[in-house]
């Protein structure tokens, strides 16, 4: 099969390698995709790079990146119904912790990792829903239904926070967003919030509050904790809820922590490769749901070829894409 491999850290260009390698077999409990797309991701890069606190060298003697892809499963292990063999899935964790993801033409792994994919859902957008698709969605509905609730996304136009702005609004939320730019701006009032704020107003909590009529935020999926901790402490309610997966331009934040102790706020910090076997259950259950209800648009910014893995990986370090970048095998 044809793979992207890697045996250490440095520029993309540099250390990214297509090259042939023998297709694998399906191991008990395990199923064997055949990938049509791989989705790349922020994490895979700064995996790639070296760019992970305290890793200093590849954990494998050859990786082949990513973890999101979708496919259709050719063969399975012992313990796994043959009634899967022909299923269209799509693949979430492929690379996380294990040596060879989804930047190649056949992946081997859990049965539990190959999540059907629904038929009107294209193997692109099914390359999104590993890492952006259950980030939004748990971090939207992690905690709770939001149905009747205040929710604001920050970031609405990012990835995620595009997804996440969909999610709440298709569950019966009220919604507001962050984002920056005329466009960007547009785009996550256009995925459903009734009010978008630039994210780099000194007064922005006064702002949000002012658009509520000054009822305050139920719950927040929060992209840069560290930096906005302030302005959550400002706008949460009594028992609010927030879901921070990310905190990149300020990684270890000092918090207003007697302002968000006093209102008895939940913090919850999103990981989305750690999801509990329940969690990731729901959130798959949920994902899949709002999929068939064709109440997401998962934009893709760039569709490029296996070759151009590396092309890919540096839009994705550049930071001004809109929308997921994937991989055709």
């Amino acid at each position: 099969m044809r793979a992207i491999t890697y045996t250490a850290f440095g520029p993309a260009a540099d250390v990214l390698t297509l090259e042939d390698l023998p297709t694998p077999d399906p191991m008990t409990g395990e199923v064997l995709v055949r990938l049509h797309t791989s989705g790349v991701n922020p994490s895979d890069i700064r995996a790639r790079a070296g760019g992970r606190p305290g890793v200093t060298k590849p954990p494998f003697p050859k990786i082949i990146p990513h973890s999101d892809g979708a496919g259709v499963i050719e063969a399975v292990g012992d313990g796994v119904s043959p009634d899967r063999i022909g299923q269209r899935v799509w693949v979430w964790n492929g690379a996380w912790q294990r040596a060879f993801g989804t930047a190649a033409e056949y992946i081997a792994l859990p049965a539990a990792q190959a999540v059907p994919l629904p038929d009107a859902v294209s193997f692109a957008t099914g390359a999104a829903l590993g890492i952006p698709g259950l980030t939004a969605v748990h971090a939207v509905l992690g905690q709770g239904s939001v149905e009747g609730k205040t929710v604001l996304v920050s970031g609405g136009a990012g990835t995620v926070g595009h997804l996440a702005v969909q999610v709440a609004a298709a569950s019966g939320a009220q919604v507001l967003a962050t984002a920056r730019g005329a466009s960007a701006m547009q785009a996550a009032k256009d995925a459903g919030a009734a009010d978008v704020f630039d994210y780099s107003a000194v007064d922005l909590g006064a702002q949000i509050m002012d658009a509520t009529g000054g009822k305050p935020i139920d719950h927040i999926a929060e992209v840069e904790f560290g930096k906005n901790a302030r302005t959550i402490s400002e706008v949460i309610a009594e028992n609010g809820t927030v879901a921070a997966y990310g905190s990149a331009k300020d990684m270890t934040p000092a918090i207003p922590f007697y302002p968000l102790m006093f209102k008895a706020v939940k913090i919850n910090l999103v990981l989305v490769y750690l999801l509990t076997s329940e969690e990731r259950e729901k959130a798959t259950g949920q994902l899949n749901d709002l999929l068939v209800r064709d109440a997401l648009n998962i934009r893709i910014s760039d569709t490029l070829g296996l070759d151009q893995c590396a092309t890919a990986h540096d839009i994705i370090a550049r930071g001004d894409r809109a929308g997921s970048v994937i991989l055709t095998l």
